[in-house]
């Protein structure tokens, strides 16, 4: 399915929240590919389904009936029990593909059972009416496959890994020929640059400290949260795992380890990489090792991914599955059976397949959590014991 100028200019407004936040490359590919999918959702619903099912057979029922009636009996009835498991398995590999959502998946395995009433009660009558046992035979199979393989997945499409329908490559052709055409989408953000070099600070600015500190995983994150200025409208230090900004890194980390009260919030993916930030940071020396910080996981964890009913774009990847294999027991014994099935499965998540909006909510919203385990009141929270600390997890994602 082609991107279109209006798509790709609606989708560019969409994700700035017109022009008002950054956004990375990665988010406009995950956009895009969502965009994508609602178009060929829409094109598969169910009115349409039920039109080309009847036209296809139809079509393939009299042209195949007529070629065959020569030599084989009941060639129209046996042509249309072909072509209804032929549609059995189109519809079973749409409730399945890496190419759909969840929504377009059930929508095939609704109609995969309701195909299977229809054959069964329309099979029945055809094969009394023309005294044919073989038929009836036939037709109880395939209505009674349809019905159980509609059942049979209707738990198990949820949270299914995906593949892209388009490539970063060509997401970022689009943009160029879009800049050449238009001028610079000054939202977009560039590959975050390491800056060795130590910045001048005030030192009336480094007397100072912060109350919380919002740690990422990667440097993508980090850039874009303070691209949109969240360090400022939540009075916070924002730095990734891997010390960006570099240039200010050490600079901050001496700010922060003043305050005995400090706050950490974790970010990052749900990958084994991700789960294992929060263990990181309990024991590097760069961070906080021998420190008693509260640490508050806002996610993203595969908990939320399993108990999440939104439309989250799923990764599988066999070297995930082998890094959460190699996982330590300090990070997996703070996992559930379900969480580490699922990463050792190979599946994982990125934050950039959410919008910089939704981010900048779910992180303000922990933020803003955070305030009742001061009151007490640590409904929103569920707490971890790991090597002695308390942290928390935030038990949602948006």
């Amino acid at each position: 399915m082609k991107i279109t100028y209006l798509m790709f200019a609606k989708t560019l407004t969409n994700i700035s929240a017109n022009e008002t936040l950054y956004f990375t490359p990665k988010q406009l590919l995950y956009f895009l590919d969502n965009r994508l999918r609602k178009k060929w959702k829409q094109s598969l619903t169910p009115l349409s389904l039920v039109v080309s099912y009847i036209m296809f057979g139809v079509s393939i029922t009299v042209i195949l009936g007529g070629v065959t009636r020569a030599f084989l009996p009941h060639s129209f009835i046996v042509c249309n029990l072909i072509y209804q498991g032929i549609a059995i398995f189109y519809l079973f590999k749409s409730r399945t593909s890496s190419k759909y959502n969840n929504t377009t998946r059930q929508a095939s395995g609704r109609f995969l059972k309701i195909l299977g009433i229809l054959i069964i009660i329309v099979g029945t009558l055809v094969s009394i009416l023309i005294n044919s046992i073989p038929i009836f035979c036939t037709v109880i199979i395939l209505g009674i496959l349809s019905i159980y393989l509609g059942n049979k997945w209707v738990t198990k499409v949820e949270n299914l890994p995906q593949k892209f329908l388009v490539t970063q490559s060509y997401v970022d052709d689009l943009l160029k020929e879009w800049e050449a055409a238009n001028g610079k989408v000054e939202k977009v953000l560039p590959e975050p640059k390491n800056q060795i070099k130590p910045a001048s600070i005030n030192p009336d600015v480094t007397a100072y400290s912060f109350d919380r500190l919002v740690v990422c995983d990667s440097a993508n994150i980090a850039q874009l949260l303070i691209a949109n200025n969240f360090h400022f409208e939540n009075n916070c230090a924002i730095l990734s795992i891997n010390g960006y900004p570099q240039s200010i890194f050490n600079t901050t980390m001496k700010m922060l380890r003043r305050n005995p009260n400090l706050q950490v919030f974790t970010i990052h993916d749900s990958s084994p990489q991700g789960v294992s930030l929060v263990h990181h940071l309990r024991t590097s020396e760069m961070w906080f090792l021998n420190s008693d910080v509260t640490i508050i996981d806002v996610g993203l964890l595969p908990r939320q991914i399993i108990n999440n009913h939104r439309e989250i774009f799923i990764i599988n990847d066999s070297a995930s599955a082998k890094k959460s294999k190699e996982l330590p027991l300090e990070i997996r014994q703070n996992l559930t059976k379900e969480e580490l099935k699922w990463l050792n499965a190979g599946n994982f998540v990125e934050l950039e397949s959410f919008s910089p909006q939704m981010l900048i909510k779910v992180l303000r919203s922990g933020i803003s959590g955070s305030l009742n385990l001061t009151t007490g009141d640590d409904s929103s929270f569920l707490l971890v014991d790991d090597t002695g600390n308390d942290i928390y997890v935030v038990e949602s994602f948006g």
